[in-house]
C-alpha cells in the first residue's frame, strides 16, 4: 500500500482508517497539503470467483455464491468502470484519481461525510434528500441499461438465477439462527419454486443499470451541486442490468432506518412524475407489482445476509436491524401475488421464531 501511495503521488499523505462496512473492503481518508481523497483497499482473496458472460446457472452456482448472484467479488475495476459510466450521466459517482486493480487499490474522490443517514438523523429534510434520490434514479433509468461498462466489464443480467440465489440466503444462513436445524432439501426445493414462479416476468421487458444497494448509508447529500449531481453515490461495484422497480424498493425499505409508509408513497409517485416528465413513463400497475415483489425478494436477502454476516462473519451487530426487516418483508408478502411465498415462510418459520436476540457483550450483564 505504501507502495501505491508513493507511485500515486499520495506518499507524504496522512492516512487515517474509515468505518468499514459489511464487505471485505477497507477504506482511509488520505489528506496531504490541503487536499483529501478515499482510499480503498479491497483485499484480492476476500471474495469468491466472478463468472463469465453467458456461464449457465449450474456452471455459477458451482463456482460458488459471488458467481451466481453476479456479485463483483474483489474486482476493483468494475467499481472504476461503473464510476466512470455514472459519471458520463452527469451523476455524482468519485472521480479514479489511481488505480491498482491486480493489488486491489484505488484512490478515488472524498465526497465527504454527509451520508444521507446523518443529515436526516441531524438535520431532516426528509422530503428534499428523498426527492433528490428519487430523481437520480429517473435520470438513470431514462435508458435502457448498458450491455458493458466498459471494453472488459460487461453489466451482468440481474437474472432469475440470481434473484433465487438471493433469496436463498434466507434459508441456509436465517433458518438455521431461528430453528436451530438446517433445512431439508424438501424444503429448499419448494422455497427456490415458489420464488421463481413468483419472479417470473420481472425485469425481463426492460432492464435498466441497477445500483442494487441504494439506500440512505450509500448517498451522500452535495448541495453545493446542482440537480441529480446533489446526490453523491458510492458502493456501487455490484450494479447489474435489471428491474426499474429494485433501487427505489431499496431506498424506500431501507434495512437500517425507518421509512414511514406515506414517504415511501411520496417518493414513488415522485418517481413515477420524474419519469412521466423526461418521456419515458412506465405503466403504474405493473411497475408497483414489481415492486412488491422486488421488494419481498430484497428484504429475504437482506435477511439471510444480516443472519451470515453474524455467524460467519463475527458481526452480530447486524441482528439488531432483524425485527425492522423482518417486519417490512411481512408487509410485502401480503401482496397477492405472493401468498403463496407467505404461507410458506409462516408454516416453516413461524412468527414467534422469526426474533434472534443479539448477543450479550462480553462483560456486560
Amino acid at each position: 500500500m505504501k507502495d501505491f501511495l508513493a507511485g500515486a503521488g499520495w506518499g507524504a499523505a496522512t492516512v487515517s482508517p474509515w468505518l468499514g462496512d459489511a464487505s471485505t473492503r477497507r477504506y482511509a481518508r488520505l489528506a496531504m497539503a490541503g487536499r483529501n481523497a478515499m482510499l480503498m483497499d479491497q483485499p484480492q482473496d476476500a471474495e469468491g470467483a466472478v463468472a463469465p458472460p453467458g456461464a449457465s446457472e449450474d456452471v455459477r452456482r458451482a463456482l460458488g455464491y459471488n458467481a451466481v448472484a453476479r456479485l463483483a467479488g474483489a474486482d476493483c475495476a468494475r467499481f472504476a468502470a461503473a464510476a466512470a459510466w455514472l459519471r458520463s450521466h452527469g451523476l455524482a459517482a468519485p472521480d479514479i484519481y489511481a488505480a491498482d486493480h491486480k493489488q486491489g487499490f484505488v484512490i478515488l474522490e472524498d465526497l465527504g461525510d454527509a451520508l444521507f443517514a446523518e443529515v436526516l438523523a441531524n438535520h431532516g429534510g426528509e422530503k428534499q434528500l428523498y426527492e433528490a434520490a428519487v430523481e437520480v434514479l429517473a435520470k438513470i433509468h431514462a435508458n435502457d441499461a448498458p450491455a458493458a461498462l466498459s471494453a472488459d466489464k460487461p453489466l451482468f443480467a440481474y437474472d432469475e438465477a440470481a434473484l433465487v440465489a438471493e433469496a436463498d440466503l434466507l434459508v441456509e444462513w436465517f433458518l438455521p439462527l431461528a430453528l436451530g436445524r438446517k433445512a431439508t432439501d424438501a424444503e429448499v426445493s419448494e422455497h427456490r419454486a415458489l420464488w421463481r414462479a413468483a419472479l417470473a416476468g420481472i425485469g425481463i421487458s426492460r432492464r435498466v443499470f441497477v445500483h442494487r444497494d441504494y439506500h440512505a448509508e450509500n448517498l451522500l447529500w452535495l448541495p453545493e451541486r446542482r440537480g441529480v449531481a446533489r446526490v453523491g453515490l458510492i458502493d456501487f461495484q455490484d450494479a447489474v442490468a435489471g428491474s426499474t422497480a429494485y433501487d427505489l424498493i431499496s431506498l424506500v425499505e431501507d434495512a437500517r432506518r425507518d421509512v414511514s409508509p406515506e414517504l415511501a408513497e411520496a417518493a414513488t409517485v415522485h418517481y413515477l412524475a420524474a419519469m412521466r416528465a423526461q418521456g419515458t413513463p412506465v405503466d403504474e400497475a405493473a411497475f408497483r407489482h414489481e415492486m412488491a415483489v422486488m421488494a419481498a425478494q430484497r428484504n429475504a436477502k437482506i435477511v439471510g445476509i444480516f443472519a451470515r454476516l453474524h455467524k460467519r462473519d463475527g458481526k452480530p451487530r447486524y441482528l439488531a436491524f432483524l425485527p425492522r426487516v423482518w417486519a417490512t418483508l411481512e408487509r410485502d408478502l401480503a401482496h397477492p401475488a405472493l401468498a403463496d411465498l407467505r404461507a410458506w415462510y409462516d408454516r416453516v418459520i413461524p412468527k414467534d421464531k422469526r426474533r434472534v436476540e443479539p448477543p450479550l457483550s462480553k462483560g456486560k450483564a
